[in-house]
């Protein structure tokens, strides 16, 4: 009998931890320790802070699921104007179906791969070239890098009421600049012309880097598309704030208003897409606790809040399934499975 190792399964052996369901089951779990970190942490839980349902309460509901889906469709028309500036036309329904099927991914699958994978290989499908889409997507992130700082730095600046909070001021403000801080060497590395020539003609991974390179070319060249992708960036943030606000009345946190909405809510956005847990449950709850304690909002109602504001992108997110499905082109439906093994 041979009594040879096996290489292979020498190897498999050593990357178990890498096992779809070993990760999907941290992740889970992570989830569910940060929330009840985040429950355990509050001293002496009043449940009566949250309202009663009333028609009230349901009109506000409403409203913030209908900016949530708003915001999905102004997210689908950022795409598009980044993939326009890039020099692609791609009809806004098309990438709505993409859009929605990587939200489907992103937020409710507990998968190891993000919804933008999906869109960047159904995109290629489209246009035949993946660095491209693999740009379009990364500038799309790239223009909140820049938005949600802004955002933030002009609700603080709006209300100096809100400086002096301690961490509630400090956190978001700090999350700001090195967010900021992070846009500025991204593009300066990869937008210098030496390390371009470098990457030019480059095979394999470099040659997405190449794309990036070559995309943030043509923002310069063309300034009205880079503001035309800046401004469905502010328009598509601002419409998740309303959303949020809308979550806000129905709970009846009296003390969030516009300008906290607009200091606080970005720097939980970006906070939340930390990979921890499942669609950010429990980082975004554990980092509006901390937020709205400095303007005095109950726990109990924080934490409502994130949960309110998971339940409506969970829910409108639903809409990608059946184009997650169905929505690609022809024998798209096993390759989106690939992609989103976990």
């Amino acid at each position: 009998m041979n009594s040879e190792p096996n290489p292979l399964k020498e190897s498999e052996k050593s990357h178990w931890w890498k096992s779809k369901y070993v990760t999907v089951t941290l992740r889970v779990g992570l989830s569910v320790a940060l929330l009840l970190v985040v429950i355990i942490s509050m001293d002496d839980i009043d449940w009566n802070e949250l309202p009663d349902w009333n028609n009230q309460t349901a009109f506000w509901t409403i409203g913030a699921f209908v900016f949530t889906l708003t915001g999905f469709v102004l997210g689908a028309v950022r795409w598009q104007r980044v993939l326009i500036a890039l020099g692609i036309h791609q009809p806004l329904p098309s990438l709505f179906s993409h859009y929605m099927a990587g939200q489907f991914v992103s937020n409710f699958l507990p998968t190891t791969v993000g919804g933008d994978v999906v869109r960047v290989g159904r995109l290629t499908r489209d246009i035949d070239d993946g660095p491209i889409s693999f740009t379009s997507v990364v500038f799309e992130r790239l223009s909140g890098w820049l938005v949600l700082p802004l955002i933030t730095f002009i609700g603080f600046a709006i209300n100096p009421g809100l400086t002096g909070l301690g961490n509630s001021t400090r956190i978001p403000l700090v999350v700001g600049f090195i967010t900021l801080i992070g846009l500025g060497l991204v593009l300066l590395l990869l937008g210098n012309d030496r390390i371009g020539k470098g990457l030019r003609n480059r095979k394999g991974v470099l040659r997405f880097a190449n794309a990036i390179h070559l995309g943030i070319d043509r923002l310069r060249q063309n300034p009205k598309a880079a503001r035309e992708v800046i401004i469905s960036a502010f328009a598509y943030q601002f419409v998740l704030l309303l959303a949020a606000g809308c979550a806000v009345e129905a709970l009846g946190i009296d003390q969030v208003g516009l300008t906290a909405l607009m200091a606080f809510i970005p720097a939980v956005l970006i906070i939340q897409v930390l990979p921890l847990g499942i669609g950010g449950l429990g980082v975004r709850e554990g980092t509006l606790v901390v937020f709205l304690s400095g303007i005095d909002v109950p726990s109990e109602q924080a934490l409502a809040l994130g949960l309110a504001i998971y339940a409506m992108t969970l829910v409108g997110s639903m809409i990608g399934f059946p184009l997650l499905i169905f929505g690609g082109r022809k024998g798209s439906t096993e390759d989106d499975s690939n992609e989103t093994e976990m």
